[in-house]
């Protein structure tokens, strides 16, 4: 149980040869329950082998990690599909810098082995979690940051200095001449402002005073940050869902149109 658990866990990534990316298998599978096979085929499904014998593969193993369990991961499970494989890392970056060798799956010791076959089949989420590519997906409203240049004026070069530091995110900057400016990546930066606020309510000279810095939320315009699993690509993921929630306004648009021609 406890492994298939862990196998379950395991992201698919469909990826043909030809591309560098994890693209939507879509159109390169069918889903399970539309399929008209009697069990599996190729057409819905794709066979992976394991086959691990810690007493074979120990005495290739350097003498230090001889004396450690052999961790199985997802690097030991091979596909029957070559467009289809597990992803072991979430980009080329954190397979460089890692020090495994993919996902583990469990760790075995003398004597242990450990030998299986596992079919992958497409599925949507909505089903279950497992075949979701999203592991986090937010989005929120984006800034706008204006400053007043004439308030500004009134400042000195300290006072000023005091607002650029006043602000957590460090959205604010002074130029060479000794300006406020909004920092280069000030826009994904600016998430809590509040400090700002309050620092230049105390710098007034009087309250009804113009702010030196507005920061409010722009009602056109919003950031949407997607992570995925590895099994598809964060640009493929969003296309992908962009894809679906088409085809059904297209579903729907015809429908309406059925129930029209009805009346």
């Amino acid at each position: 149980e406890y492994i298939a658990h862990r196998l379950g866990l395991v992201p698919i990534r469909y990826q043909p040869p030809e591309s560098v990316r994890g693209l939507d298998c879509h159109g390169a599978f069918l889903p399970h329950r539309e399929c008209v096979c009697y069990e599996r085929c190729p057409r819905c499904s794709v066979e992976f082998e394991l086959d691990v014998d810690f007493d074979t593969v120990n005495p290739t193993r350097s003498e230090e990690e001889a004396m450690a369990p052999l961790t199985v991961t997802s690097q030991d499970l091979v596909s029957n599909n070559e467009s289809v494989m597990p992803a072991h890392f979430l980009s080329d970056d954190e397979a460089e810098d890692a020090q495994d060798r993919g996902i583990a799956i469990v760790k075995i010791g003398p004597g242990q082995r450990l030998k299986f076959k596992a079919i992958a089949r497409m599925g949507i989420s909505k089903e279950h979690a497992k075949w979701c590519p999203v592991a986090v997906a937010t989005y929120r409203f984006s800034p706008v940051i204006t400053i007043n240049e004439d308030q500004v004026a009134t400042l000195s070069l300290d006072e000023k200095e005091e607002l650029v530091n006043a602000c957590p995110d460090r959205i604010l900057e002074l130029n060479e001449e000794g300006n406020i400016v909004a920092a280069e990546d000030a826009e994904h930066m600016a998430t809590f402002t509040e400090d700002l606020y309050y620092a230049q309510q105390a710098m007034k000279k009087r309250p009804e005073d113009e702010d030196f810095v507005s920061v409010v939320q722009s009602k056109d315009r919003f950031l949407f940050s997607v992570e995925g699993t590895g099994a598809m690509d964060a640009e493929e993921i969003l296309m992908s869902s962009l894809r679906v929630l088409k085809d059904r306004l297209n579903y729907l648009a015809q429908e309406v149109e059925n129930l029209k021609d009805l009346m």
